[in-house]
């Protein structure tokens, strides 16, 4: 299938695995995704510096195939990741969080591509202006960081592809081929998927983490945080104590507090599913077992050829009529 992401990254399939802080801070699940002919990301976000390089040298090691970096430009030491990144000619720079204008054009100078995260049509318009090469856009259904909102993956999406004219890889509620197949004919140039590439073997976060993912259903994943940085993340005690919390309607600095008390490298790393922040889509209601991120690939390319399948029969079926 072409294209214009594909035929812009050099892919095979317009499939993206999403950027996820530690899940994919290693080089095993994109090395994997990119070697089945996805975009694997690595996830840049919590990393420092030395462990940044060391995967970078381990990609190179493990794949020949495109991949991507995710950076969230609002991150302490961003120049620090961002020059390594340059260094290394990473050829797809996949940004959130911050304007891309002043750091384009040395990355242009090597010929890497530049896709910003955006979940609004205002922030599209304004990306697309700055100058990017492409944009991932997220809904509501998204884990992580999704538009306070409240608006869908199928109207954001179509909300921007009216408005812009360069490609569109769009991202939330997705965990198989057929909701890819959707989100294609809905105009987008290829989709991302977070949540179901987080339980698979290559995913580096605990047991618990991905535990809780596959024991969820659809509406345990609830944004929370609404005074401070929502984030859509399953329903533990964590989130029941913000709840709470703006119930009560407590001080802003109380909520802050409360707020950043928990992380999601308490939950990632350390397997505290209850108190840390397991961020996690509306998708993992559709997600119900581990699979191997290259059996994961082939099974998502086979739904997405079903799909089709189906849409073009259906077509064949009306022109018969």
């Amino acid at each position: 299938m072409k294209t214009r992401i594909t035929e812009m990254l050099g892919i095979e399939h317009p499939i993206v695995q999403a950027g996820m802080s530690w899940a994919s801070s290693s080089a095993a699940l994109p090395a994997t995704v990119s070697n089945e002919g996805g975009l694997g990301v690595i996830a840049a976000g919590p990393m420092y510096v030395e462990a940044f390089k060391g995967v970078l040298d381990e990609m190179s090691a493990l794949t020949s195939k495109p991949f991507a970096v995710n950076i969230p430009l609002y991150r302490p030491q961003v120049d620090d990741i961002l020059n390594v990144m340059y260094e290394h000619r990473v050829p797809v720079i996949i940004a959130s969080q911050g304007g891309p204008k002043a750091h384009l054009p040395r990355f242009r100078e090597y010929g890497a591509k530049w896709i910003h995260v955006v979940s609004t049509l205002e922030h599209a318009l304004k990306a697309e202006a700055a100058g990017v090469d492409a944009l991932v856009v997220v809904g509501a259904e998204a884990g992580g960081h999704p538009p306070v909102s409240g608006v869908s993956t199928l109207v954001t999406v179509r909300q921007v592809l009216r408005e812009v004219s360069i490609p569109v890889i769009a991202g939330g509620g997705v965990a198989d081929g057929w909701g890819i197949a959707a989100l294609l004919a809905l105009g987008a140039d290829a989709v991302q998927l977070g949540t179901r590439f987080l339980v698979t073997p290559e995913a580096t976060v605990h047991a618990a983490y991905k535990e809780a993912v596959l024991n969820a259903r659809a509406a345990d994943a609830v944004l929370v945080g609404r005074r401070s940085l929502p984030v859509r993340a399953l329903n533990n005690a964590f989130t029941e104590a913000i709840f709470d919390a703006e119930q009560r309607d407590v001080s802003k600095e109380e909520y802050e507090a409360l707020f950043k008390k928990s992380t999601l490298k308490q939950a990632a790393l350390d397997g505290d599913v209850a108190w840390g922040k397991v961020e996690a889509g509306q998708s993992a209601g559709l997600v119900k077992t581990l699979e191997p991120a290259g059996e994961l690939m082939r099974t998502l390319v086979r739904e997405l050829e079903d799909a089709c399948g189906r849409m073009e029969a259906m077509a064949r079926r009306t022109a018969l009529a």
